[in-house]
């Protein structure tokens, strides 16, 4: 019986996609005592868990070593072993295409590879993050067309991810695992799987409502993000301070949440999980307009950047064309070397596009692509600070001295606000 499988920890457990979500996972169920197996299409990552290497922050390649050689963990391209597997995870990436459609053609080769080697008493369950109905309208028809029955001969569920990286207080364990089964068979079994390596399981109805949960929450930040992006707007008319007025505001004890601005937003989930939704509701003749409005909003926090910048040079009488520039990070969030849809690169891209002569310095992340061009980052130095006629911070990187920056540079337009408590002339804020 799989119940009795996964409640022993005999069960083997398939992972598919090793990245930023599937290898946390993988390693969570390894550290319990579970045969895990990783499945990945990108062959450098297999050779790197085999030795073990990691490639991923949150997981000290130490750590990583110890559950390989003691066996519970292990990678393969080789997706025929599938078959001796009694759990399937599906851990791969949803990104938008060009039209800022859903694009699951990552989801549907990991289906049909399952597919291909499904037999009876496995459990699959779908992590990757997708519009509602994906799990019954699409992963469904495709285990079904084997001829085997759904809470019968196999089971099906979703659950979204949480990971978030960087992140030292939540983590896998101590977040919520949210479940939606296909039947009732279906979710209590996942419930019990997720139940052996996570604190608390929260089981919904279905999957279409466990798919919802994970939208609602990114749409929430998108949404809450893009409303104080645009109160940065008006305070820059009206020539306020916007992290004072949040500051202040957040003082009141019910009521309101401080969300911060910033030069836009970045990581795989937030500028991208609410199209889903939205790309859901046209198909059902439904305009969802907040989601589109904070879309709108945050995606020209770049160009509301550069118009600081320009700005902030002329009052110097300086153009920006023919100007030395340093952006201070470009992982779209502080402390991570992770630059998914980081707001930096449009930040690099409209001044390059202005003429100005653009260099980067993030301690994470050593070099950079955009376009055909290969940037490598610039080591830090108050020599630097002090060669360019602008700094422009991206990424609040804890590593970052915002009293060396500001006595050493000629100008700072600070889009994070790590010289929270510091005056100076040449300090332009968001």
């Amino acid at each position: 019986m799989l119940h009795d499988k996964i409640k022993s920890h005999n069960a083997k457990i398939g992972i598919l996609g090793l990245g930023y979500v599937g290898l946390p996972l993988a390693c969570e169920f390894a550290k319990v005592g579970y045969l895990v197996t990783g499945f990945e299409v990108d062959s450098r990552k297999v050779s790197h868990l085999l030795g073990g290497h990691s490639y991923i922050e949150d997981i000290p390649s130490a750590i990583l070593k110890d559950l390989v050689d003691s066996k519970h963990l292990t990678a393969t391209t080789d997706f025929s072993k599938l078959k001796t597997m009694d759990v399937c995870i599906i851990c791969v990436p949803t990104p938008l295409n060009k039209t800022k459609d859903p694009d699951i053609s990552f989801i549907s080769s990991s289906a049909q590879q399952i597919a291909k080697y499904l037999h009876k008493q496995v459990l699959v369950v779908l992590e990757s993050t997708t519009y509602p109905g994906t799990t019954r309208e699409f992963v469904l028809p495709l285990l079904e067309a084997t001829g085997l029955k759904i809470g019968k001969d196999f089971y099906l569920a979703f659950s979204p991810e949480r990971i978030d990286p960087g992140n030292r207080q939540f983590h896998l364990a101590n977040t919520p695992k949210v479940v939606g089964g296909m039947t009732s068979t279906c979710g209590e079994l996942a419930s019990l799987l997720y139940g052996q390596i996570v604190q608390r399981v929260v089981p919904v109805s279905s999957p279409e409502s466990a798919e919802l949960v994970k939208l609602l929450e990114n749409t929430f930040r998108s949404v809450n993000i893009g409303l104080v992006n645009e109160i940065a707007l008006i305070c820059d008319r009206l020539n306020l301070n916007v992290w004072e007025v949040i500051e202040a505001a957040a003082s009141k004890p019910y009521g309101f949440m401080p969300f911060f601005p910033g030069p836009g937003l970045g990581g795989h989930c937030i500028p991208i999980d609410p199209h889903y939704l939205s790309w859901k509701m046209k198909s059902l003749n439904f305009a969802a307009r907040f989601i589109e409005l904070a879309g709108e909003v945050n995606s020209h926090m770049p160009e509301f950047v550069l118009e600081k910048v320009v700005r902030a040079l002329n009052a110097r009488k300086k153009a920006v064309n023919g100007s030395k520039i340093l952006i201070m990070g470009v992982a779209y969030k502080a402390n991570v070397s992770d630059m998914r849809e980081s707001p930096a690169l449009d930040v690099i891209h409209l001044l390059s596009e202005q003429g100005a002569d653009v260099v980067y310095h993030d301690p994470y992340i050593p070099s950079i692509t955009l376009g055909n061009h290969r940037l490598t980052g610039k080591a830090y130095s108050s020599k630097l600070l002090r060669s360019m006629d602008a700094v422009v911070i991206t990424t609040a990187h804890s590593a970052f001295n915002p009293n060396e920056i500001l006595n050493n540079s000629k100008l700072v337009i600070d889009t994070r606000n790590i010289m929270r408590g510091l005056t100076a002339d040449h300090l332009v804020r968001l």
